[in-house]
């Protein structure tokens, strides 16, 4: 299938970071497993009140949540081992929008290939993702990633066995490729990364999606 990109840019203050109004709620990060001290660091550089969530309560008072990457089946496995798969799904049932990377978007994925036998998939991405389809830990490089929903710059990110989105839902828009690939989608408020923004530092990814949280849920995400 053809798979549109986004040509749509978001506002953008001077230092070419779109500029988020931030929640009145807390923004969560899944903290099982993964960069979430980094992932922190970066929302609360954003005026955001970020808290890392690893029970039922924290997450019930979060206005959205992080899940970071990490290794799939592990955190799937941490997830069931914190009680948090029911929470999490009435959750997101219930509207709190996500911010994914490499192995948050195969969790949150409709289909993961490679998968192992019963693997957890939340089902809320119109996604087929492939696991590890990059190569192992030494395969692991940086690339420049021309997003244009957050402006002309582009954005360096890392990917660490990373998966890749084998295909896209009619609802899922692609807002940035590598090598003719998608990497970086977004469907409603959710938006779903294969890769890593947090190690480099750049912002702009957390901004778009804080920008994101301004529509209703269940309506297109704000691009403008």
């Amino acid at each position: 299938m053809a798979i549109p990109t986004s040509t749509s840019g978001a506002a953008v203050h001077a230092a070419g970071i779109p500029s988020p109004s931030a929640p009145s709620d807390p923004v969560g990060v899944l903290a099982l497993q993964g960069d979430v001290r980094e992932h922190l660091a970066i929302l609360n550089g954003l005026g955001v009140d970020a808290r890392p969530v690893r029970t039922a309560g924290e997450l019930a008072v979060c206005a959205a949540l992080v899940i970071p990457g990490g290794e799939s089946t592990t955190m799937a496995r941490l997830i069931e081992a914190f009680d948090l798969e029911a929470p999490l799904r009435r959750a997101i049932a219930g509207g709190l929008a996500c911010l994914t990377t490499c192995a948050g978007t195969i969790l949150l994925a409709r289909v993961i290939e490679d998968g192992l036998p019963g693997q957890l998939a939340f089902g809320v991405l119109d996604l087929t993702v492939r696991r590890n389809a990059y190569g192992g830990q030494q395969a692991s490089f940086e690339a420049a990633l021309d997003v244009p929903a957050v402006g002309s710059e582009p954005v360096r990110v890392a990917f660490i066995r990373a998966p890749t989105i084998e295909s896209v839902g009619p609802t899922v828009e692609v807002l940035a490729c590598h090598d003719r690939r998608p990497v970086a989608v977004r469907q409603g408020r959710h938006l779903a990364l294969t890769f890593h923004p947090e190690i480099t530092g750049d912002p702009r990814l957390h901004a778009l999606f804080l920008r994101g949280l301004e529509a209703r849920p269940g309506a297109g995400a704000p691009t403008g």
